[in-house]
C-alpha cells in the first residue's frame, strides 16, 4: 500500500525528541542478522563451555554496531549508497560484488526456506514435509515484500523481534540462570580449544551482508543528511543491546539445560530441535511450543528483512551499472542536505531489479530444497558469507578514512580498531571455513 507520510527531511521538521520513537531501521538489520543459526551457535556454546564465552557473544555484537554504525553514517555523510563508495575504489568491487550477491542470493533463500520451515515442521508433525513448509515461508516472505514497502516491513520484524525477545529471554529466566557465573563469563578467558570456535562465537552473531543493508533502510526510512547521524547511532545501538540480551538468553539456555545435562546438540539449525525436546522434558509441551515460535520469529524475520534489503543492494547495482534500467523516479538525483531521497528508495521497491531479484532469492532456490542437504547448504552458506565480510569491514575502513567523508565524519580510533580487528578477525574465519570443507 502507499506510504503517502511525508519524512522529516521532506517536510524540513526538526528531529522530534523522543527519539526512541523513531528507532526501526537497527532492529531491523539486527533481527535479519540473527538467525537460527546464531541461536544454535551460541546454545553450543553454552551447552560445551558453560557461561565462559558470554564475553565472546558481546563481543560479536559490538562488532557488528561498529560495522552498522560506519555503513549508515556512510550514507548519511556522504549522501551517497554503500555501492557508490565501492565503486571508487576501483572496477574489481564491482565484479566480487555482483558475482558475489547472485550466488550467496541462490544457496541463502534455499537455506532461509529450510531454517524457517524446521520449526513449523516441528510444531505441525502431522502436517506438510519439510520441504513444503519452506517453500511456503519462502513464498510467504515474496507475498510480504512484494506488496508492501519498507515501512510495512518495518513493523512486521518489530512484531518478530518482540516474539523472539520474549520468548527467548523469558525462558531463560525461567531456567533460573547461574548470575555470578554469568558475570564471571563476561571476563576474557579461552578455555581448552576454544579459540577458533571463540573467534566463529565473535564473528557470527547478528549478520552477513544485510549489514551493508543497513544504510539503505536508513534512507528508506527517511533519515537523510548528516543530521540524522545521532539518531542512526542511538537506533544501532539500541537494536544491537537488544541483539546483545537476545544471544546472552540463549547461552544461558544453553548452559543450565544443555552443559548441566551433559546433552550435545546436532548440526546445523536441527541443534534447535533439539534444545525443544530437553524444554518439553522439563518444563512440559506449552515451553517447548512457545521456543519453537521464537524459532521461527527468528528464522522468518531473517527471511523478510534479505529478501527486502539484500533486494535493495542488488537494485543499487544494477542502477549504478545500467541507469536506464530503472524508472526516472527510481533513479532520480540526490536528495535534500547531500541525502539520497527516500521518495526514489520507495520507487525502486517497485522497479524490476527489485523484484527480480526478489524471483531470485524465492524460486531458484527450491530447487536445493530437493536435495535433502540443509547441513550442507548451512555449511555452504557459512563460507559465503566469511567471504563477503572482510570485504565490507576492509572497505568501509579505507572509505571513512579519506576525503570521500567531510572530516568531522570521518572514522576516530575506535571506529578504526573495531574495523581494522573485525577485518582481521573475518579473514582469519575467512580462511578456517576454506580450511574446514570437505574436499
Amino acid at each position: 500500500m502507499p506510504c503517502v507520510t511525508k519524512t522529516h527531511e521532506q517536510t524540513g521538521a526538526e528531529i522530534p525528541r523522543a527519539r526512541w520513537r523513531l528507532i526501526g531501521p537497527g532492529l531491523v538489520v539486527a533481527a535479519t542478522g540473527v538467525g537460527a543459526g546464531d541461536l544454535v551457535a551460541t546454545a553450543v556454546a553454552g551447552e560445551r563451555f558453560g557461561y565462559t564465552l558470554v564475553w565472546a557473544a558481546v563481543l560479536g555484537c559490538l562488532i557488528k554496531i561498529s560495522l552498522a554504525e560506519a555503513t549508515g553514517r556512510w550514507h548519511l555523510a556522504t549522501g551517497r549508497t554503500i555501492f557508490d563508495g565501492w565503486r571508487t575504489l576501483g572496477r574489481w568491487t564491482v565484479v566480487y560484488f555482483g558475482i558475489y550477491i547472485v550466488v550467496w542470493g541462490f544457496v541463502y533463500g534455499a537455506t532461509a526456506m529450510s531454517a524457517s520451515g524446521l520449526p513449523l515442521a516441528a510444531l505441525f508433525p502431522e502436517g506438510p514435509s519439510l520441504r513444503t513448509w519452506g517453500i511456503l515461508t519462502g513464498l510467504l516472505g515474496l507475498v510480504c515484500v512484494w506488496f508492501n514497502r519498507y515501512a510495512v516491513v518495518e513493523k512486521l520484524m518489530m512484531v518478530f523481534v518482540g516474539a523472539m525477545f520474549v520468548v527467548v529471554v523469558g525462558i531463560a529466566v525461567r531456567v533460573s540462570p547461574d548470575l555470578p557465573a554469568l558475570g564471571a563469563g563476561l571476563w576474557p578467558t579461552l578455555p581448552d580449544g576454544s579459540t577458533l570456535y571463540t573467534l566463529s562465537l565473535v564473528g557470527g552473531v547478528g549478520g552477513t551482508i544485510t549489514l551493508a543493508a543497513y544504510g539503505y533502510w536508513v534512507t528508506a526510512k527517511g533519515w537523510t543528511g548528516p543530521r540524522w547521524i545521532p539518531m542512526m547511532r542511538l537506533d544501532n545501538r539500541v537494536a544491537y543491546a537488544t541483539t546483545g540480551l537476545f544471544v546472552v538468553a540463549m547461552l544461558v539456555i544453553g548452559a543450565e539445560l544443555l552443559h548441566a545435562a551433559d546433552i550435545a546438540l546436532a548440526g546445523g539449525d536441527r541443534g534447535l530441535l533439539d534444545v525443544g525436546d530437553v524444554l518439553e522434558a522439563r518444563f512440559g509441551a506449552a515451553t517447548a511450543k512457545l521456543f519453537l515460535i521464537g524459532f521461527f520469529a527468528a528464522s522468518f524475520s531473517s527471511v523478510i528483512g534479505v529478501w527486502h534489503g539484500v533486494s535493495l543492494l542488488f537494485t543499487d547495482f544494477v542502477a549504478r551499472l545500467w541507469p536506464r534500467a530503472l524508472p526516472a523516479e527510481a533513479a532520480g538525483a540526490e536528495g535534500a542536505e547531500g541525502g539520497a531521497d527516500p521518495g526514489r528508495e520507495r520507487a525502486r521497491e517497485r522497479s524490476w531489479p527489485f523484484r527480480a531479484y526478489l524471483l531470485w532469492l524465492t524460486f531458484p532456490p527450491m530447487g536445493l530444497l530437493w536435495l535433502d542437504q540443509p547441513i550442507g547448504l548451512i555449511v555452504t552458506y557459512g563460507v559465503l558469507g566469511a567471504f563477503f565480510m572482510p570485504f565490507l569491514a576492509l572497505t568501509l575502513l579505507w572509505m571513512l578514512n579519506t576525503d570521500r567523508v567531510a572530516g568531522e565524519w570521518r572514522n576516530g580510533p575506535v571506529s578504526n580498531v573495531m574495523l581494522a580487528g573485525s577485518g582481521v578477525l573475518f579473514v582469519v574465519l575467512c580462511v578456517q571455513q576454506i580450511r574446514d570443507l570437505p574436499w
